[in-house]
């Protein structure tokens, strides 16, 4: 059963943030309305990057479990590393020590510059870290999957596991759900997934699958787990993908979860959904990175 503060998460967000995401108010309300200003997470040591833009959240642990690529949701023209700091923050005091890149936003910066920004950070703290794992919302749930597509295309090391929330992994909005959920969503139209998606892919395909890593081949990639809400528009951007990807013979767990909005993750002070996904992935990334270190 949901629970209150989930229940009540989402009539907030229904009437607060769905009108300001519409498209209707222009992409700069829209943008400012993503852009989430969370404070510095209790107990965290934060620090700073000389070689890359954006903010490492340290475990303080001498061994970490791993060393956490995360990235930040946003539709690709909005957010930062600071709207991702309650889940950087979860997984830091999970023992990991988390880097969230600054990647470059749409519409400035288009398709593939976000991929490109990623994959140089990858490469920087791949050069330190001997265990890696991936985890992204939204825009940077599929972000992430695409960075491991591009690491399988160069044949560099792959990261252990990935764990998307809600990962936006056809920017098509060619899903069942896209439509059959337009008036349960609390805070996506198909209209503005498809606003964000032209903004973010200049002249690319919708079906690039680096853009949209849905439609790659997903064969070899690391093991998967995907977070996702049932009445979320994205809904079947994970149902496809977990389908695909066991059909790739990938490891992949799917769990769907009820009434809870979009994100929800960034929601762990108040609601006990968001800290038990945030817990679940935790244990899943722990596992897997040290099954592959024995």
């Amino acid at each position: 059963m949901a629970s209150l503060a989930a229940r009540l998460a989402c009539a907030y967000l229904r009437r607060r943030l769905r009108p300001l995401l519409s498209g209707e108010r222009g992409l700069e309300a829209a943008a400012r309305a993503l852009d989430m200003r969370w404070p510095w997470p209790d107990g965290a040591r934060r620090e700073a990057d000389p070689r890359l833009a954006g903010e490492w959240t340290r475990s303080g642990r001498p061994a970490p479990v791993a060393t956490l690529l995360y990235l930040h949701g946003g539709a690709f023209f909005a957010g930062s590393p600071r709207g991702g700091r309650p889940i950087a923050g979860a997984f830091a005091r999970a023992g990991f020590d988390v880097f969230a890149p600054a990647y470059r936003l749409a519409p400035a910066h288009v398709f593939p510059a976000a991929l490109d920004d990623v994959a140089a950070a990858y490469d920087a703290i791949a050069q330190d870290a001997e265990r890696i794992v991936l985890a992204g919302d939204s825009a940077g749930g599929g972000l992430a999957l695409a960075l491991a597509l591009r690491l399988r295309a160069r044949g560099a090391p792959l990261p252990r596991a990935l764990a998307l929330f809600s990962p936006w992994t056809d920017l098509a909005a060619a899903g069942a759900s896209a439509r059959d959920n337009e008036g349960a969503d609390p805070i996506f139209t198909r209209r503005a997934l498809k606003l964000a998606a032209r903004q973010y892919l200049g002249r690319a395909s919708a079906r690039d699958p680096f853009a949209s890593p849905l439609h790659a081949e997903l064969g070899g990639l690391p093991p998967l787990l995907l977070h996702v809400g049932a009445d979320e528009l994205l809904l079947d951007d994970s149902r496809r993908l977990a389908e695909r990807a066991a059909a790739a013979g990938v490891e992949v767990e799917l769990k769907v979860w009820p009434v809870v909005p979009h994100g929800w993750q960034l929601g762990a002070a108040f609601m006990p959904e968001a800290r038990r996904s945030l817990a679940e992935a935790a244990a899943f990334l722990a596992g897997r990175a040290a099954a592959r270190s024995q």
